[in-house]
């Protein structure tokens, strides 16, 4: 996703319905408004904090993404990130992972100023499958993410092969864990990417829209490994998506960014009608049915997800639009 793009409104994943209107679809009941991010917004949990942004903001050339973000994410604490296309959500994870300087503000991780490279921070990315012929097995792939930072070829060892087994067991990849990469499946893939992402005994696991293009069964099952991990390890977790139901009952606080504007809150005080409506600065109707929350907002292109729930192992073809 490039965040230098306008949007609006929607995005793809099996949530979206988009008609004649652009739909978004949550669960919950609304109940208080969602502020502003201009005083700091405190964690919903009560770990520690491990990471601290002031007064934030993110600008390229005269266009400001988004500004004025103060946010403590606390141990344990899982945080979904949405927003339209281009409101900056992915660049939000690059200028914490130290990858894009603030145009203005500080950002703090455990105390000390956010520079690249930390391994504390981990991160997993979009979903992209291995291309055919890629030398790498699935335990090769997690061995990466535990001395893949270091010079040189790595040496067999007994500490690394257990870090290795600990890991691929963590993310239940047993089962492949000798097959060629390239072999394997989207969601089996997304799997071993947070093994990757845990191989640095992170306190922050970072996590760009890593549903996309899996099917609806490996959605859950994704974000069902992230959740486990953040509990297990008492990880803060910033996690962006343009659907928010497979993460809905794990999630404590919602960041929605949209036209360099910012609400943070959970579900229920952000994904209200009045508060989209003065993020977009056009109406937008928050509608409640059948247990869900649909946010109707400008004309879009139809996007719809059409694919059916599967049994999370068919191969090269388990990603759909």
């Amino acid at each position: 996703m490039d965040d230098r793009q306008p949007g609006r409104p929607g995005g793809g994943a099996s949530q979206v319905t988009t008609t004649t209107q652009d739909a978004l679809t949550v669960r919950g009941e609304a109940s208080t408004q969602a502020a502003p991010a201009t005083q700091a917004d405190s964690p919903s949990t009560g770990g520690d904090v491990v990471l601290r942004l002031r007064d934030a903001a993110l600008r390229f050339g005269d266009r400001t993404l988004w500004s004025g973000l103060n946010l403590d994410v606390a141990a344990g604490e899982f945080i979904a990130i949405l927003g339209a296309n281009g409101s900056g959500k992915s660049s939000l994870l690059k200028a914490i992972l130290g990858q894009l300087p603030l145009s203005a503000g500080t950002a703090e991780f455990l105390g000390a100023p956010i520079k690249g490279g930390n391994r504390r921070i981990g991160y997993v990315p979009q979903q992209k499958l291995a291309d055919e012929g890629v030398p790498l097995r699935a335990e090769d792939l997690i061995g990466l993410g535990v001395d893949g930072h270091r010079w040189g070829i790595p040496l067999p060892s007994k500490a690394r092969r257990a870090a290795i087994d600990k890991l691929i067991h963590d993310v239940h990849a047993e089962r492949y864990r000798h097959e060629p990469l390239s072999d394997l499946s989207g969601g089996e893939q997304q799997r071993l990417r947070i093994g990757q992402a845990l191989a640095g005994d992170p306190r922050l696991l970072l996590c760009d829209e890593p549903l996309l293009s899996l099917d609806l069964a490996y959605q859950t099952v994704v974000s069902e490994l992230v959740d486990k991990s953040r509990r297990t390890r008492n990880l803060g977790v910033l996690f962006v998506t343009h659907d928010i139901n497979p993460i809905l009952p794990m999630v404590d606080r919602v960041i929605y960014l949209a036209g360099g504007k910012i609400r943070i809150g959970t579900p229920d005080e952000v994904l209200r009608t009045e508060v989209l409506s003065e993020l977009y600065g056009s109406p937008v109707d928050v509608v409640r049915t059948r247990g869900r929350i649909v946010v109707v907002g400008a004309v879009e292109p139809c996007i719809t997800h059409t694919a059916p729930p599967s049994d999370g192992h068919t191969h090269k073809g388990d990603a759909h639009a």
